[in-house]
């Protein structure tokens, strides 16, 4: 998808384009139900904690997004996405967002700030790691 921006020395702006461009396309990927997104572009060691309170490998992700009838998305958007990079390896993206889905059979709502962890593995940029927590949480909530 982006042989331009894989396996080549970039610099900082080139790669924040790169991780940018795959963000967006995640999203895209996630509304279209196409959990190839996943198994391609997540590192093998993948974990997600989610705004739920639980940890997610890549393994459980693909499991469950190939499970149509209980999970779906509905609705996703990203807002505010920033990316930093730090040397030729890692990169951190940030964002907004609010999403509509269907989670093992269970519908949930709800806008969250998210921290993507990039890894630059053998010249491929790979999502490591995520971590969410609910933005409209209130104190004592």
């Amino acid at each position: 998808m982006l042989s331009a921006a894989q396996g080549k020395k970039l610099d900082a702006k080139g790669v924040e384009a790169a991780i940018t461009k795959m963000e967006m396309d995640n999203v895209k990927a996630n509304v279209a139900g196409d959990s190839s997104w996943m198994a391609r572009e997540m590192a093998d060691d993948y974990t997600m904690g989610t705004s739920w309170g639980v940890f997610e490998t890549k393994s459980e992700l693909v499991k469950d997004a190939a499970d149509t009838a209980n999970n779906k998305t509905n609705k996703r958007e990203i807002s505010d996405l920033k990316v930093r990079v730090y040397g030729e390896n890692t990169a951190i993206a940030i964002f907004r967002e609010s999403y509509d889905l269907i989670i093992k059979g269970e519908h949930r709502t709800r806008k969250i700030l998210t921290t993507d962890t990039w890894v630059n593995e053998n010249g491929n940029w790979k999502l490591a790691a995520s971590h969410s927590s609910q933005a409209d949480q209130k104190i004592g909530d």
